[in-house]
This record gives C-alpha cells, structure tokens and sequence, in this order.
C-alpha cells in the first residue's frame, strides 16, 4: 500500500460521535421503534392504571361516594370514546399509510429506488407509525378496565387517568400526523430529496478519524496472515470499528480491511490481512463485520455521491428528460468534491488508546470520487446544454479549490467535456452556447 493517508472531515463545527453498526442498522429497520412504543405504551399503562385504583380505593376509605358516583358517569362517557378512538384508529393508519407508501413509489420510480432508505430512516415516520400503534394497543388496554360495577359501592377501579393518557395519545397522533404528511409531501420533491441525500453524505465524511502526521503512520510491513470472510455473499455494509481496534490491541497486529465498505464480498474470499503476528481466533472477530444486501451511508464515503449520479442520470434519461433536476444534482455533487478537495483521502487509519495504528480501512481515493461524480452523467449531458455549462462551472469552481496534484482528473473530464461537445453540435454558435459555464445551468 502506497498511501498511508486520512480522511478528513469538513470544518462543520463539532465532530459528530460515529454511530455503532448496531444502532445503525436499527436506524435502518422500520419494527424497531413500534415494537418499543408498544412495549413502552404497556408499561405506562400498568402504572396509569395503579394510579387509578389508588384513586379510587382513597375514595371509598373516605367514605365519599358521591365523587365516585361522578366518576362512574365520567368513565362511562370516556368509555364511548376510548372505544370510538379504537375503532377508527387501525383504519387510519391503514389508510394513511397506504397513500404514503404509494407516494414513495412514485418518488423511487422518478429519482431513484434508493429513496426509499430515507423514508425508512426518518424519524417523523417511525414516530408517527409508532404512536399510531401504541394509541391502538392503548384504547384495548384501557377498554378492559372499565368496571362493570353501577354501584359506586361495589367499584374496584376506573380508568381516570388512563382515558386522560388515551385522549393525551391522540392528540399526540393528530400532531404527529400533520407532521408526518408534511414530510411526505416533502420526500416527493426531488430538492429535499437530494438535500436529505447531501446531508447524509456530510455525516460520513465527519465521522472519519482525525488526520495524523505522517511521522505517526509507518508502513505495517508484509501481511502474515489473512482472514477470509464467512458467512452469506452481499454488501459489506460496515464494520465494527472498536471492536476490531481492540481484538488488533490485544493480539498486537495490525489489522488491514481489504474490502471498501460498499463492496460485494463472497465467501471464502479475503476480508482482513493481519500485519505483525498471527490472525486472531475466529471467536474473537465474530460480529465485527456486517454483510447486506444493499450500501448503506454509515462508514460508506461514495454511497451519497452514487445516488446523485443516479437521481441525475434517471433525469437525464428520453423517459423523464428532467435536466433541472440534474443540475440540482451537480449542484450537490459539486458541494461534496468541494468539501474533500483538500482532505487527505485513499485510506483510514483507527488507533488504540495508546496512539498505535490498529484498523486501517481503505476509503475512495480522490480520482475516484471525481470519475463517480461526473463521468456517467457528462457522457448523458450531450444535447442538454443546461447540464454541459453547469457542470463545466463546477469543475472550474473545483480546479480553484483542488491541490495542484488534484487537478488533473478535472482537466480530464472537462478536456472530455469540450471533446464530445464538439462532436455533438457542428453548429459553432451553439457549441459555444453549451460550454459556456454557468452555475445555473441556463438562468
């Protein structure tokens, strides 16, 4: 390996904590916040309904029947609601969601099938699914606490409080609802879809490591071991990054990821070369490394930039032919080079408590990125002059902020550029036209 550098993330403030692959992937499940409300709702529920025998058994001690005879006429009031509000609140929610699921559907077959992560990853939208169930699951609950007892005498319990708690949880609902569509409608509009994109990506790249000195990072030497991967084929979506750095620690070798994260790994084909000693148990690297079927943004630094390409290209396609919003794209792609142009890239190196190099992970080089973000969509800009000068605007913008030895993959591409331009309007004034730059496209 010839580099030994490190990813760097933009000057955004205060370095974000890098999230654990397990708390990741739950972001990326949608059972795992209603599972945890309803278990939540039935906890409260246990506790509203305590509170409300106590209610009731202080009134009988004080012997006044007359505010448990309100209470009666009160809980049977509450009861036609509570029950109203079950009824109707699992035909909501099928409804509801039915609509939403066909708004993504249609926003997938505009943009890109990859939107669809960012509906599962919002939080309004497993907040608002989990509420709606816990409110159902809530109302039966409190429907089988209802006493059946008319004598104020003969009351064991009424559900005060929880039919307070119940109507609270609608509330909530009705809330979370107007949020929750506001937030659908905004998934459909492709600008804050390649926002929710853009910002994604920025999170990635602030949650590389730190940059060292180079007088910190000597070469690991030769490998003396290597460890295959096992288990299922699919994506390595990330890897568990402490725990590697400690089983590296504790058996004193350094460990190399061969794999970017993001790549298609087979069994039995090569995950970790193992520098300086022998390669730890296989117990000991259990559940360090996640395989998937799709890339997902933790540790992934192209992922983001793949689905610009492919919002752009899916614009740029004869089905759609939507040049605006590949010049919202370029725009985003543009913002993410910029941000690494001057970041040290290729690898990234995770030390121990001690400073001692442990985990070195392979990250995309600078050349990589740049080929990502423009060759696909410059070979679908012919005859769409609006992303030609776009683009050429961006990679003038680039060349002023890229280092000198990070110049020549733009000059390549806008060398390309001009090239296939030229073959593709013979009439001079509109080639000149189209290689005029312009961060608008065309106004």
């Amino acid at each position: 390996m010839s580099d030994w550098l490190v990813t760097q993330s933009p000057p955004v403030g205060r370095r974000p904590r890098a999230l654990s692959p397990l708390r990741e992937h739950l972001r990326d499940t949608f059972w795992f916040a209603p599972t945890a409300a309803m278990v939540s709702v039935f906890v409260v529920w246990l506790g509203a309904q305590a509170l409300d025998t106590a209610i009731v058994d202080a009134l009988r001690d004080e012997g006044d029947y007359e505010a448990l005879d309100e209470l009666l006429r009160f809980a049977g009031d509450a009861k036609v609601v509570v029950s109203a509000v079950g009824s109707a609140m699992m035909t909501f929610i099928g409804v509801v969601f039915s609509i939403s699921l066909v708004a993504v559907q249609m926003a997938s077959g505009q943009f890109t099938p990859r939107v669809v992560r960012l509906f599962v990853r919002s939080r309004i939208t497993k907040a608002t699914f989990a509420v709606f169930l816990a409110t159902f699951v809530l109302t039966l609950l409190v429907l089988t606490a209802f006493d059946t007892a008319d004598d104020p005498r003969n009351v064991t319990t009424l559900p005060l409080v929880q039919s307070i708690l119940t109507l609270c949880m609608v509330a909530l609902s009705l809330l979370l609802f107007v949020l929750y569509v506001n937030s659908t409608l905004r998934l459909m509009r492709i600008s804050h879809v390649i926002a929710r994109i853009a910002t994604e990506s920025f999170r990635a790249i602030a949650s590389m490591p730190p940059p060292a000195s180079g007088a910190d990072t000597p070469e690991p030497g030769p490998a003396t071991a290597w460890v295959p991967h096992e288990g299922r084929a699919g994506v390595l979506r990330d890897v568990h990054i402490a725990r590697l750095v400690r089983v590296a620690r504790r058996h004193g070798v350094v460990l190399r990821l061969i794999p970017r994260i993001g790549d298609f790994v087979v069994p039995g084909t090569p995950l970790l070369a193992v520098h300086g000693g022998a390669a730890p148990p296989p117990g000991a690297l259990r559940y360090t490394t996640s395989v998937g079927v799709e890339r997902t943004y933790h540790q992934d630094l192209g992922f983001g930039l793949r689905q610009l390409c492919d919002i752009a290209l899916r614009a740029l396609s004869p089905g759609i032919n939507d040049p605006t919003t590949a010049v919202q794209a370029l725009d985003r792609i543009v913002q993410f080079l910029a941000a690494l142009s001057r970041q040290p890239l290729d690898v990234s190196l995770h030390r121990d408590r001690g400073g001692t190099v442990r985990l070195v992970q392979p990250v995309p080089g600078w050349t990589e990125l740049v080929d990502l973000g423009f060759t696909e969509v410059r070979r679908c800009a012919l005859g769409n002059p609006q992303v030609s000068r776009r683009m050429l605007a961006g990679l003038d913008d680039l060349l002023l902020l890229a280092r000198a030895d990070r110049r020549e993959p733009l000059l390549r591409h806008r060398e390309l550029l001009h090239q296939a331009i030229d073959e593709s309007a013979p009439n001079p004034t509109d080639r000149a036209f189209a290689l005029r730059p312009d961060r608008q496209g065309i106004g």
